[in-house]
């Protein structure tokens, strides 16, 4: 069995309370022109440096599958949970949008658009998963050259597209190995830096540095453009964009580089973080239920930004936790979480 990396467990803990801050931020964004100006501010530096965790995730799986020989059981036992995870909880939140947050979804779309937004990120994972054996034995049998061929190939494809969606347009044809969305894509640079990671010559200040620009573009670009047509604007955010890109690879680079790539916590701290590891896929499902409590009670302009982002993300990772750790208690609850 293979040793727990402990910056791979630092990159996941990290990202799933993320994820959280890009939902509780993005709820306050999207209240531009209601709320005060310095909230609008603090709410996009928020969302802006939280874009890095759905990047990571991916990365994370391709840090850790990609490369590695496994028997088909084993593909078909991991799509198998993350499809059972899919159904149970888009019943789960069409009935809670339905009878308690009074909003309508057509169940005839279900195979085009989540029950529940965050959602989606089952219905990239499962296709991923369906393509991860061959994946898997593409990168055991290529060597450095090849490797960093397929990347700037790769990369190229992903800039093409990016480009043609600003432009209002696509490709004709996508590169099959990538397709026409960047996740696949994601999936490979966490396998390129985690396997190169000590001999890609950037140091860590650069890595920082590379971080943090891409996220300045990426905040100046949505505030330039939020402003200019008077209405929060996503596009730059979104996981495609070259500045995001950047930024989620240079962070997963630094934290892949913490303490010489051989972070290990002691025994207190690596129960803690083994424990928010494991529940984690379960806090990123459940946690909506409690945003979206608080949504349907409290507009963004009825408390402070300043006050209710930061609180947000503390209560709603607790109760969050909490809830997926009991749930975990049981059988079921551990098959779909």
């Amino acid at each position: 069995m293979r040793e727990k990396d402990y910056n791979l467990e630092l990159v996941r803990m990290a990202s799933f309370v993320l994820v959280i801050a890009i939902h509780v931020s993005n709820y306050f964004c999207r209240a531009y022109g209601e709320i005060p100006d310095g909230e609008y501010l603090f709410s996009l530096a928020v969302d802006t440096f939280a874009r890095v965790s759905v990047p990571c995730f991916f990365m994370i799986s391709g840090a850790l599958l990609l490369g590695r020989d496994e028997p088909l059981e084993k593909h078909w036992k991991r799509i198998r949970r993350f499809f059972l995870a899919l159904v149970v909880w888009s019943v789960i939140y069409y009935l809670w949008n339905t009878f308690y947050m009074k909003s309508d979804f057509d169940l005839r779309k279900i195979f085009y658009v989540p029950a529940e937004a965050h959602l989606w990120y089952l219905y990239a994972m499962i296709p991923i998963y369906l393509a991860l054996p061959f994946l898997q034995v593409m990168c055991r049998h290529m060597g450095p050259k090849l490797e960093k061929a397929f990347l700037i190939i790769a990369t190229c494809a992903v800039l093409a597209n990016d480009l043609l969606w600003l432009l209002g347009g696509e490709l004709y044809y996508d590169l099959p190995l990538v397709g026409d969305r960047v996740y696949a894509y994601y999936l490979y640079i966490g396998y390129y830096l985690y396997k190169y990671r000590d001999k890609i010559r950037l140091s860590q200040r650069s890595a920082a540095l590379l971080c943090l620009g891409g996220m300045a573009v990426s905040f100046g670009a949505t505030l330039a453009v939020t402003v200019w047509r008077g209405d929060h604007y996503e596009g730059a955010l979104t996981y495609g964009m070259p500045f995001v890109v950047l930024s989620g690879a240079a962070f997963f680079l630094y934290m892949l580089r913490v303490k010489g790539g051989h972070f290990q916590p002691k025994e207190r701290a690596r129960r803690v973080i083994d424990l928010f590891g494991g529940l984690s896929f379960g806090i990123y499902l459940i946690h909506i239920l409690f945003l979206d409590n608080y949504k349907k009670h409290m507009e963004p302009s009825a408390l402070s930004a300043w006050i209710a982002v930061p609180g947000l993300i503390v209560t709603i990772t607790a109760v969050s936790f909490a809830c997926v750790y009991v749930i975990r208690l049981t059988k079921v609850g551990r098959k779909i979480t």
